[in-house]
């Protein structure tokens, strides 16, 4: 498993050949459950996955992913179980640097500052599993509402208190 991830799918690139390859992704309930703790979700109904890899070169891929999820969250007004689908298809263009491996960092002129660009990895060892963890943290809805949940602040039906500059006030007006 991934250092601090709920799963892991591996997958040597260095095997794969010019036709590519698809890997289907499908988790067990106990990868579900800490999935979904790893999410901050009470639930993980469904989680599957379907991943395209194509080789661009000897050393850049290509991953084309597709990720469906159902997800049970907590109305941030109610607190009732509130039902999410979701669905992310994203691309992934990874560059093999074996100076990563060897500890070296790239010159500073020659980092990237897009976000839109290629991925350096350090070694042809890559887990699916994080990206498609990244991608449902992204999809998830920060703040679920329920249908026709509202929020509206506690009414005390009193009188708010007096203000203490309405003296100020009166003096102003020679009261």
């Amino acid at each position: 498993m991934s250092e601090g991830l709920p799963f892991s799918r591996p997958y040597n690139l260095n095997r794969l050949g010019q036709a590519g390859d698809t890997v289907d992704v499908a988790i067990s309930d106990q990868e579900r459950t800490q999935l979904a703790q790893f999410v901050g979700v009470p639930r993980v109904d469904a989680f599957s996955a379907k991943i395209e890899l194509k080789k661009l070169g000897s050393n850049r891929f290509q991953l084309n992913f597709s990720l469906t999820a159902d997800i049970c969250q907590s109305c941030v007004v109610t607190l009732v179980d509130v039902p999410a689908h979701i669905e992310r298809h994203f691309v992934r263009e990874l560059h093999f640097n074996p100076a990563l491996h060897r500890g070296e960092q790239p010159a500073a002129e020659n980092i990237p500052l897009e976000d839109d660009v290629l991925k350096e990895i350090g070694s042809l060892h890559y887990d699916l599993a994080a990206a498609l963890i990244e991608e449902l943290v992204l999809g998830v809805d920060p703040y679920p509402r329920a249908p026709g949940a509202a929020f509206e602040p506690p009414g005390s039906g009193e009188e708010p208190p007096e203000n203490p500059f309405a003296v100020l006030k009166g003096l102003k007006s020679g009261l």
